[in-house]
C-alpha cells in the first residue's frame, strides 16, 4: 500500500483539475472481488475551491508494479462517484478500459494519474 502526502495529492488535484483544494480527511478503502482482496489503501478526501462541477475530490497513490515510481489519482466526486470506494472502482475501470482499447501503448506512457 502506498500513501502519498496531502501536499503531493493537492498538487495532483491542481494539475489534473485546475483548482486548489483543502485536505478534509483520510479513509481506508478495502475492496474485495468475491472472497479475495482486490485493493486495500488510503483514499484522501479534499474539498475543492472553485471547481464548476464538483465540491470534493478523492485522491490516492499506488506504486507502479515493477517500478520505483508511483501513479497518482484524483477523482472528482459526482452523483455516480459519491464515495471513496466508488472512486477507486471508477479509476480501476478506466485503466482496464484504456488497457483493453490500446494494448500497443508504450509501457512508459501513463494516461491515468501522474508518475513521479
Amino acid at each position: 500500500m502506498e500513501d502519498a502526502s496531502a501536499d503531493q495529492l493537492k498538487r495532483v488535484i491542481k494539475v489534473q483539475h485546475g483548482v486548489a483544494s483543502t485536505f478534509a480527511k483520510s479513509v481506508r478503502v478495502h475492496r474485495t472481488n468475491g472472497n479475495q482482496a482486490d485493493w486495500d489503501g488510503i483514499v484522501h478526501i479534499f474539498d475543492l475551491k472553485g471547481h464548476p462541477n464538483a465540491s470534493r475530490a478523492f485522491a490516492w497513490s499506488l506504486r507502479i508494479s515493477g517500478s520505483a515510481q508511483s501513479r497518482f489519482f484524483a477523482v472528482l466526486q459526482t452523483s455516480q462517484i459519491a464515495t471513496p470506494l466508488k472512486a477507486v472502482k471508477a479509476a480501476s475501470a478506466a485503466i482496464r478500459k484504456l488497457s483493453a482499447k490500446d494494448i500497443s501503448r508504450p509501457t512508459g506512457h501513463n494516461p491515468i494519474g501522474i508518475s513521479v
